[in-house]
């Protein structure tokens, strides 16, 4: 039974959405094109693949199965077809990443801009959030996680500054007032500032000074969900409110000019920087390739 390879994809592309609108906007292309590719698929296989309501798109049991089979032979086949960009002088094409809020503000923008100059032929998109996703279900090349957040069976490859701090800090005014605590339990007596992340949990603040680990679950007027509503953290601190715990880089800004002052540094916990990573499949898509190869040459300047 010959089927369109784009009908195929068109199935895919939707099948993974779960709607036609937001599949023609992952792929570029319209709802009503992407409609009539899977009718005809439909049509041609005898067998209906997508049950649709007006709020929904969900893949019937044949839907499932046959997303199942297609989703990595049609990567494979992109991956492949890619290749050909090896033979060009510039790599060109299209790359897609999943990145954490923290590593579009702090990791990329040392990174990108040179990296757009010497592939103008690249097109990146950059898709920043905090919860874990798929990066082959969500359609990215690769995403940027730390170390204890990566899968067993992607590739990595170190990205950014490769030691990182928590920092605590807090404006002078807000010090004064409450008094400047010299161990983190002392923390739990102060206005926490604290971020939930989008699955809805809230990790502890840890400390950690001469192998002694301290883990604290503090408690203040405000807490905000973590990469989008950050700032509001910050700037709360900086007007008085109460202690926030964030990237060192992140906050350095403010600690420069006085904004907030540190506290508790001697016992500001160290960790690993983050990684690119992506599957570990024979064929990497050129783009990729190239950004790949540019983080690690950029590795090793100093």
């Amino acid at each position: 039974m010959k089927v369109d390879l784009g009908d195929l994809n068109a199935f895919v592309v939707v099948a993974r959405a779960r709607s036609f609108r937001e599949g023609a906007r992952a792929s570029g292309g319209s709802a009503s094109a992407l409609s009539g590719a899977v009718r005809r698929l439909e049509e041609r296989l005898g067998v209906r693949l997508l049950n649709r309501t007006t709020r929904s798109v969900v893949p019937t049991e044949a839907g499932e199965r046959l997303l199942e089979r297609l989703g990595p032979a049609l990567t494979e086949m992109e991956a492949a077809v890619d290749v050909v960009n090896g033979f060009r002088d510039k790599p060109a094409g299209a790359l897609r990443l999943n990145v954490p809020v923290s590593a579009a503000r702090l990791v990329l923008p040392r990174i990108i801009p040179p990296f757009l100059a010497a592939y103008p032929d690249i097109q990146l998109e950059v898709v920043a959030e905090d919860r874990f996703v798929d990066v082959l279900e969500a359609r990215c090349d690769a995403g940027i996680r730390y170390d204890e957040r990566l899968e067993q069976d992607m590739v990595a490859v170190p990205i950014g500054p490769r030691v990182q701090r928590f920092a605590t800090a807090a404006s002078p005014a807000y010090l004064e007032r409450q008094g400047r605590p010299e161990h983190p339990r002392e923390l739990l007596g102060h206005a926490c500032l604290r971020g939930r992340f989008a699955s809805g949990t809230m990790t502890p603040w840890e400390f950690e000074r001469d192998g002694e680990v301290v883990r604290i679950e503090p408690t203040g007027p405000l807490i905000v969900q973590v990469g989008g509503a950050t700032d509001l953290a910050v700037d709360a601190a900086i007007a008085g409110t109460g202690v926030v715990c964030l990237f060192e880089d992140w906050l350095r800004p403010h600690l420069e000019s006085g904004a907030l002052e540190p506290i508790l540094e001697p016992w500001w916990q160290r960790f690993s920087g983050p990684f690119l990573y992506y599957p570990g499949r024979r064929l990497v898509p050129a783009p990729l390739r190239a950004f790949i190869d540019f983080i690690k040459a950029s590795a090793d300047v100093p």
